[in-house]
């Protein structure tokens, strides 16, 4: 089928192997950056990719409008189908993002616990079982510790994946010497995977910082394409 087709070409196999698997149910991933590097792009690749799988996903987002991340997910995709040669299946996406829903909050106006209980309600009472959440525009510098612990908590309870998005905006130097960013220096200790994205001679480069609690930078062997903003193999 072609939905098998695209989940077997996935960039997302090379990443999971990168961790041994993948994130894993109860756990958090998050991916850090600078500003418009591409992390919005690489979390709706790994929400795409759930989705072919037939796998409900929730997109929470911080961002004051969510029309930008509809428009993300049709561009991706369509660029995947291009680069598989499957432009003929226009309704493909129609169809796998009906497993899809996205979420709107103000980090500002509304309590981590707020959140967290909307979630479980959707999940719950919504009667809609998603498995992985991605959490866009969230900002560390305003949360602390105790926000993603609850967050960890949540993950735990309802078996689920959740993967940030971390925009860094200190001045360099962003990272320690074991290639952990400062700004996430409070957060480390919730964090199951840290990855990083760092842009160098064109090309946006992965970087595998932190693994199921093992220190040990690595490249994981994927790009993006600032073009396309499609992950391809090194």
């Amino acid at each position: 089928m072609i939905t098998e087709e695209l989940v077997r070409k996935s960039p997302m196999r090379i990443l999971e192997n990168s961790m041994h698997g993948g994130l894993g149910k109860g756990k958090i991933g998050v991916l850090a950056s600078r500003k418009g590097v591409g992390k919005t792009a690489c979390l709706v690749h790994i929400a795409i990719d759930r989705l072919l799988q037939e796998k409900a996903v929730i997109h929470v987002s911080f961002s004051s409008r969510v029309d930008h991340i509809m428009t993300w997910y049709e561009h991706i995709f369509s660029e995947m189908a291009k680069n598989l040669g499957l432009e003929s299946e226009p309704n493909l996406l129609d169809e796998i993002i009906k497993n899809r829903v996205i979420m709107n909050f103000s980090q500002k106006g509304t309590p981590t616990g707020q959140v967290l209980r909307s979630l479980e309600a959707l999940i719950k009472n919504g009667r809609f079982p998603a498995e992985t959440v991605i959490v866009d525009g969230f900002s560390f510098p305003q949360s602390s510790p105790d926000d993603l612990q609850k967050f960890r908590d949540l993950a735990e309870r309802l078996g689920l994946e959740v993967w940030f998005s971390a925009s860094l905006k200190k001045e360099d130097p962003l990272f320690d010497d074991r290639g952990n960013p400062y700004e996430l220096e409070c957060c480390l200790g919730q964090i199951d995977v840290l990855m990083t994205l760092q842009h160098r001679q064109e090309k946006v480069y992965l970087r595998l910082i932190k693994e199921h609690g093992i220190q040990s930078p690595v490249e994981v062997g994927l790009i993006l394409d600032p073009k396309t903003l499609l992950l391809v193999e090194t």
